[in-house]
């Protein structure tokens, strides 16, 4: 799929992707749709499934069944460079959403609000004074419950598991900002090939932690690098399944090859049919197994 990025973000809905692929679309003026597919015989029956390129975050979202749920435990911030762009995506989100932080005046920032939209994935929208920072959009992630505390150990993992990575901020809590101890990270900013995040811990009571509502697809073009992300990876043997994994930390990956978005682009039935079947009766996948799929050989 031309103009995919090496790590993209997914989202699982019960029924309603491509309705949210039409509503990002609408309320992000530079985005566009890179894939739109229909994935026949799965055990969800016909998968619906789209991919956008927004701003300078990729994002695929499936309608796959009622299994998982997205939560704020994974957010994205979007980087505002005037007030005025703020309000534009809060009045967007608000509309059958809820507001997790008000709209308002904080020490960060002169004006940011947190916000779950009505598809029930949060936005932390955020003015920002400099215009040089880089990044429009970020998936954040936010360690609770047992998590909490463990958000830089993540962070140093990951850039030691990807290879193209780096850590650009870490900021603490410091004191005065219990129940946080002031070790703790309240922002850290990293970057794995090329996709940026942002990084949090948080000690107050929340009624939600990391699952396969969200979760991180990997690109790899060789079985080499399926094989290295997937060892490296996973961490639960039982959530092992068509590709996915979960880490030490319960945050899910997709670990794919680049040719199966090409695959899975497919307009013959009978071709996406043999994909399909084939990747279905994997954990891991196997490259030369889906190829030969493809080919029907």
């Amino acid at each position: 799929m031309e103009g995919i990025n090496k790590v993209v973000a997914h989202l699982w809905f019960d029924k309603e992707a491509v309705e949210a692929g039409e509503f990002y679309l609408k309320v992000f003026k530079n985005s566009k749709l890179l894939n739109k597919t229909k994935i026949p015989g799965t055990p969800s029956g016909d998968v619906g499934s789209v991919t956008l390129a927004i701003e300078d975050l990729n994002l695929m979202m499936i309608s796959a069944g009622p299994y998982f749920t997205v939560n704020p435990s994974v957010s994205f911030v979007v980087s505002c460079t005037s007030k005025e762009e703020v309000k534009h995506y809060w009045d967007a989100f608000i509309e059958g959403g809820k507001a997790m932080m008000p709209l308002d005046t904080y020490p960060f920032s002169e004006l940011y609000g947190w916000v779950e939209d009505k598809f029930g994935v949060s936005w932390q929208l955020m003015h920002v004074e400099d215009e040089s920072f880089g990044v429009k959009i970020r998936p954040s992630l936010m360690f609770v419950g047992d998590n909490c505390g463990r958000a830089e150990e993540a962070m140093n993992y990951y850039t030691e598991v990807f290879r193209n990575a780096e850590i650009k901020t870490v900021s603490r809590y410091g004191d005065g900002f219990p129940p946080n101890k002031p070790d703790m990270l309240n922002f850290a900013e990293f970057v794995l090939e090329g996709q940026s995040f942002s990084i949090m811990d948080s000690a107050y009571d929340h009624e939600f932690n990391f699952s396969e509502g969200v979760s991180f697809i990997v690109n790899c073009d060789t079985q080499e690098e399926i094989d290295y992300y997937w060892e490296t990876l996973s961490a639960d043997p039982s959530a092992e399944q068509c590709g996915w994994l979960k880490d030490k930390f319960g945050v899910s990956w997709q670990i794919v090859p680049t040719i199966m978005n090409d695959m899975m682009a497919e307009v013959d039935p009978e071709v996406l049919g043999r994909v399909t079947k084939a990747f279905l009766q994997m954990k891991k996948f196997d490259l030369d197994q889906l190829e030969k799929s493809y080919r029907g050989t």
